[in-house]
């Protein structure tokens, strides 16, 4: 979905900055198996990717803040929701309180669609109170650009009015069924239209550029989707964990858990991946 992007302005990725998170998503993927298949754990540490480039999300002062996460909480749908088990271990391994409400079928912010999220989202900010809270850019974030970004712009305002930064991250690709093709269009503008609206909130908001994990076809291996060629199992999932870590690091200088110290917990079990299909 991404694609378009590139050719938009968007500077291609350096291929160090790939490979890097490539590795990433492997080392997560041996030590999955690994334990599944033995038992036992293999040692991996969050900063296997520690010389990729800063993600576009990084502040232009190369400074990091010292004041989050302490509090994340994660929105999206149920890509989101496919990716929260491994957020929540991730988190909590490294001292962040986590709460998702990530919602299959919808927890987008655009369009008529999007009602139920705004309708919860102030009181999940009065009674969670985030200070860091993590949008991934839905597949239901349709509308013109126009709209689009008069969305976002409403969520940073709204999040920021609650005391929270915004991170509006950009989804992985995924496959454009029937379901999503008349979208296509709406789907490939909502990143740039995030990255249009973090960059004018550069206090408090980024915008972070998953292609770098994922890269930009959702058929490939390093899209890591599931048989449904939309959502992340287990491994992906992981490696997402891991990715965001780090993000939070280049910007806060939080401190990411090992990933061995999770990966391979209770969360691996969560029900939404038997619903994928996954192993």
């Amino acid at each position: 979905m991404d694609n378009e992007i590139n050719s938009g302005g968007r500077s291609l990725l350096p291929a160090r900055r790939v490979f890097g998170y490539t590795l990433v998503a492997a080392a997560v993927a041996v030590l999955l198996t690994g334990c599944q298949d033995s038992g036992s754990g293999v040692e991996v540490s969050a900063g296997d990717s520690a010389a990729a480039e800063a993600p576009d999300g990084a502040r232009g002062s190369g400074e990091k803040r010292d004041d989050g996460p302490r509090r994340l909480l994660w929105m999206g749908d149920s890509i989101g929701e496919a990716q929260a088990p491994a957020l929540d271990a991730a988190m909590e391994a490294g001292g962040v309180t986590f709460e998702s409400v990530a919602a299959a079928g919808g927890g987008g912010v655009v369009g008529e669609i999007a009602a139920p999220t705004w309708d919860r989202l102030p009181k999940t900010l009065k009674s969670f109170a985030p200070d860091v809270v993590a949008y991934q850019v839905t597949t239901y974030d349709w509308g013109t650009p126009a709209e689009q970004r008069a969305a976002y712009e409403r969520l940073v305002k709204t999040v920021n009015e609650a005391g929270a930064d915004l991170l509006l991250v950009s989804a992985p690709p995924f496959k454009l069924d029937d379901f999503y093709q008349p979208h296509e269009k709406e789907i490939e503008s909502a990143p740039r239209s995030a990255k249009s609206v973090a960059d004018k909130h550069p206090d408090t908001a980024a915008f972070l550029d998953a292609s770098a994990l994922w890269g930009d076809d959702s058929g490939a291996e390093q899209a890591q989707r599931s048989k449904d060629g939309i959502h992340s199992c287990q491994q992906g999932s992981a490696a997402f964990a891991v990715w965001f870590g780090e993000q939070l690091e280049r910007r806060y200088g939080f401190a990411p858990a090992a990933a061995d110290a999770w990966a391979t917990g209770e969360w691996t079990g969560d029900k939404v991946y038997s619903r994928l299909g996954c192993a």
